[in-house]
């Protein structure tokens, strides 16, 4: 398990690529954390990093927001949270997004587990001290 460890947002942006370093070749992340944690806010900071072209926003109603990168990568920002049961997540396609090549980033993952592909990294962010954020790659 490796953590990082942020106070703010300025500091978040700057840990982005040293978390980027850190998780290598890995394309698939599933979020885990409390409401309020901060688990679109750092999705959007990856989304910086990675030069997303459009406006990063939380995808809590849409379910599925796509974007693309100045280099023409696909990203997948989905967020589960309104979806009651695994047959929700099937009818909106999410084997098809687990499978999908490019970086798929799922907020809310609890109630897909038996659907994540082995090469899924679990991704925990917490609430720390003086507002800090720690996360966590398990």
């Amino acid at each position: 398990m490796r953590e990082f460890h942020f106070r703010a947002e300025p500091d978040l942006g700057t840990g982005i690529a040293d978390f980027m370093k850190a998780i290598g070749t890995k394309r698939k992340l599933a979020f885990y954390g409390e409401l309020g944690a901060g688990k679109t806010t750092f999705i959007k900071y990856l989304c910086k990093q990675l030069k997303v072209l459009e406006s990063v926003v939380s995808p809590t109603f849409s379910i599925v927001n796509e974007y693309s990168t100045q280099d023409n990568q696909l990203i997948y920002h989905i967020d589960l949270y309104r979806l009651e049961t695994i047959e929700d997540a099937l009818d909106i396609g999410i084997e098809e997004y687990l499978n999908a090549n490019g970086y798929v980033f799922i907020e809310w993952p609890e109630l897909i587990e038996p659907l994540l592909p082995a090469d899924f990294l679990a991704i925990k962010i917490e609430v720390g001290d003086n507002e800090g954020r720690k996360i966590a790659i398990l």
